[in-house]
């Protein structure tokens, strides 16, 4: 009996490698099924850094130390009702109604441990019963946050510029407090006027208020200096103030020099006498100095000039004085380097129109209620949303520098990927920040009792999230050894010998 065999009969070898293969594409048309699903799904991906980063802060702590609650008490809890307040904030709503987009969000709903957020009415009768007081615990708890995170992230200042300006809010309605006065946009119409003061170093929000729409006072320039000191880290030993001409006066140059901050303000009320020979040239600009004490001041101060000639446009006419010929600046300080030196300090104080800028976007130029009390909370608490934007930003170039470090190293494995790996949102405006981060879709799996939140692999945004998930994760001390996916075994290797190293 003869046994045929077929020829060839080895076993066909497999490539063993990672190939990235992707699924068919779908066929969508006008004839496509559609329907609903019971998966938990959300927008805003982006919120899980934000969680982690409040637990590395522990702002609940913060919170339940530091918040004065208000005669109303809610039944989620103060801290639940003002954490609500930071996410919708966070996301980028700027109205309270708005709550009603992420009333079942599964990610909002699932940190704040409910199933459902309550109704716009109850966040609505919560906001009403704030006070005066709740504004300056919510400043309070902003100071306590920045110590933390420049501890945390390496941001011990010993120095630091801080840059005041005011904006205004344009009202429309019976607003309390709302006057007319300088609104280039809208002119003739009501509006407030709210006062900020940014490091420039960090860019965050130190301090500030709600004003009424009328031109800021001496005294209250005088005011917001004397918190200063209250709300920066204890690091810091040096504090240059620069403001414009609306901000100077005797009381705002006093209450620096009691404190022992260098200031620097621009002058528009005061003419001193600068000696005709004290000028000098540097570049294409003459520069001057001399000690004045003007009209109801308590001690003579040091000013500065430049003067910068005019152009000429092909006039005949000579100018009748030789000063018209001239632009002048002039500028009060305590500083002791050289006028042309000052100066150029005080023009970098430019940046905080960018900073009032993103925070107008952010919400302070909604007006929620009528009442001007509530206003002031509600400012304080778009401020620190808006910190919060910052302090991730700090974060986030942090990891890009433990990124950069390693890989000179030549520790770091190639990713599985071809995305790039750090989140690149350091230079960024919120806005494009919000668009990388924050706007990732999201799949909430619950099994076993344990939560997972599993973003898609086809968005390249979700590698370089979940980079600085692992980042977040070994500063709070976390080790998950058993639970590492595949997709995240390079980044995971990374972290490992990182944490290894640093503890």
């Amino acid at each position: 009996m003869v046994i045929s065999k077929k020829q060839n009969t080895a076993r066909r070898l497999e490539n063993q490698g990672n190939n990235e293969t992707y699924s068919q594409s779908a066929k969508i048309n006008a004839y496509t099924r559609y329907g609903l699903t019971e998966s938990r799904l959300s927008a805003f991906g982006g919120l899980l850094p934000l969680i982690k980063f409040l637990k590395i802060v522990d702002f609940q702590q913060v919170v339940e130390d530091t918040y004065t609650s208000p005669g109303r008490k809610p039944k989620l809890g103060c801290f639940k009702m003002l954490t609500g307040f930071l996410v919708l904030i966070f996301i980028g709503f700027q109205r309270i109604h708005h709550f009603t987009y992420i009333q079942t969000d599964s990610l909002v709903c699932g940190y704040l441990g409910v199933r459902k957020l309550p109704h716009v009415s109850t966040f609505w009768r919560y906001l009403a019963s704030l006070t005066i007081n709740q504004a300056q615990t919510i400043l309070k708890i902003s100071g306590i946050l920045r110590a933390r995170v420049w501890k945390e992230f390496n941001r011990m200042y010993t120095r630091i510029h801080v840059n005041i300006d005011t904006t205004v809010a344009t009202v429309y309605g019976n607003i309390e407090g709302a006057r007319k006065g300088h609104n280039t946009r809208h002119r003739g119409k009501k509006g407030l006027r709210p006062v900020l003061l940014f490091i420039e170093e960090t860019r965050e929000y130190l301090c500030g208020t709600q004003r009424r729409g009328e031109t800021m006072s001496n005294e209250e320039v005088a005011k917001q200096i004397s918190q200063i000191g209250k709300l920066i880290p204890d690091t810091v030993e040096e504090v240059v103030v620069r403001g414009d001409g609306e901000f100077i006066g005797w009381d705002s140059v006093k209450a620096c020099m009691e404190k022992g901050y260098y200031f620097i303000f621009g002058n528009k009320r005061c003419n001193p006498p600068f000696p005709k020979d004290g000028w000098y040239t540097k570049g294409a600009y003459e520069y001057n100095e001399v000690v004045y004490q003007p009209l109801g001041w308590g001690k003579a101060c040091r000013f500065l000039a430049m003067r910068i000639p005019k152009e000429k446009k092909g006039e005949r006419q000579l100018e009748l004085f030789k000063d018209d010929e001239y632009l002048y600046r002039i500028f009060v300080t305590n500083l002791k380097q050289r006028p042309h030196k000052v100066i150029k300090n005080y023009d970098k104080r430019a940046d905080v129109e960018n900073c009032i800028e993103e925070a107008q976007k952010e919400g302070i130029l909604s007006i929620p209620s009528k009442r001007f009390i509530q206003n002031k909370v509600f400012f304080q608490l778009v401020m620190l949303a808006y910190n919060f934007w910052r302090w991730i930003k700090i974060a986030a170039h942090e990891h890009q520098g433990e990124e950069a470090k390693d890989s000179r190293k030549g520790e770091t494995p190639k990713p599985l990927h071809s995305s790039p790996r750090e989140l690149d949102i350091t230079d960024a405006s919120l806005r494009i920040a919000r668009l990388k981060m924050l706007y990732v879709s999201a799949k909430i799996v619950s099994h076993g009792n344990v939560t997972t939140i599993k973003y898609s692999s086809f968005d390249p945004r979700s590698y370089s999230l979940m980079e600085f998930l692992d980042f977040l994760d070994y500063r709070l001390g976390k080790q998950k050894l058993a639970s590492v996916s595949p997709c995240r075994e390079s980044s995971y290797r990374a972290c490992k010998k990182f944490f290894a190293r640093n503890g």
